[in-house]
Parts: structure tokens; sequence; C-alpha cells
């Protein structure tokens, strides 16, 4: 699942360069936050939007990482018996990952999933799990197909411990 040095692709920090106007993947919220928001998240550090570009310039896709914190209690019950006691857990927010329906079906989502995954592991900053709110039942699907968790009273919030990742990784 890892991303590779002889890749012709690449993914980056969002920067001015990028071009975002044709940006289609068919959520409306996921086409407009990229094309309206997503920069001035990255100017207020709100979010570190990545985005994949291909050979030619193109952006294939996107995704998001920030901090966030979960309370203790909405974690499953096997997860909280490993955790101390405080009231909330941090953990890493993949808040956003969408592909251009142009670029579909050619792996980029699992390419930005570890990608997204693999600088969720290397960070310096403490995270139990990557956290992420499925906006629909695709999505929830995608992600328990990569092994994430469903929290027990949210089915769309679903999650992968930080320990699991690194597995990953090694």
């Amino acid at each position: 699942m890892s991303a590779s040095n002889e890749d012709p692709f690449r993914v980056e920090v969002l920067g001015p360069q990028h071009e975002r106007t044709s940006f289609e993947s068919g959520v409306e919220p996921l086409d407009r936050y990229f094309r309206m928001q997503a920069g001035q998240d990255a100017r207020k550090n709100i979010a570190a939007p990545f985005v994949l570009v291909l050979p030619d310039g193109a952006i294939a896709g996107y995704y998001t990482l920030s901090a966030t914190a979960v309370d203790i209690g909405e974690w499953p019950t096997q997860t909280i018996r490993k955790l101390p006691r405080y009231p909330l857990i941090p953990a890493t927010l993949l808040g956003r990952l969408a592909i251009d329906r142009r670029y579909r079906g050619a792996g980029h989502g699992r390419y930005l999933l570890a990608d997204a995954l693999s600088r969720c592991v290397r960070s310096e900053i403490a995270s139990f799990a990557v956290v992420v709110d499925a906006k629909d039942e695709d999505a929830r699907r995608f992600y328990q197909r990569e092994s994430f968790l469903p929290f027990p009273d949210q089915p769309m919030k679903i999650f992968r411990p930080m320990a699991d990742i690194a597995e990953l990784f090694k």
C-alpha cells in the first residue's frame, strides 16, 4: 500500500501553483471545499491539504489532514481497555479525500490513502489513530476495505489505530 520513488506522479502540499477550478469529483461539498476553502484552511493551519499531481500537471485527487481528539467514551470497549483514562484521546483526522472523476478506477484513492497514512505514521506528533467521518456508504466501504473500524454508536465515523498503520510501513 505504499508509494514508491519511481511512481509517475507525486503527492505535494497544496500550493498556489495548483490549478483547482477544473477539479470535479462528483461530490459537490468536496469539490466546493477544494476549489474555495482548501487554500484558506492551509494558510490558517486548520487543515493540511495534499494533492496527487500527474505527469501532465493535472490534479487527480486530494486529501486533508488535521489534528483532532475523540472523547474516550466514543471508542469501542476493546479499544478503551488499552487507553489511559484521559477524557480526550488525540487522533489525526483524515478530513477529506476525493478523486477527480476523470481519473477514477486507476487506484488513485488507495494511493492517496497510503500517502496520508504514511505521513501520519511518520509524524512526531502523538496520535492514537487516524479517524474518518465517511461522507456516504461508498466512502465507508472504501475505508473498511482498508481495515478501518467503526465507532460503536457512529457507523459513519471510522478509525484505524496508529499501531496498526505502523505495521503497514515496517
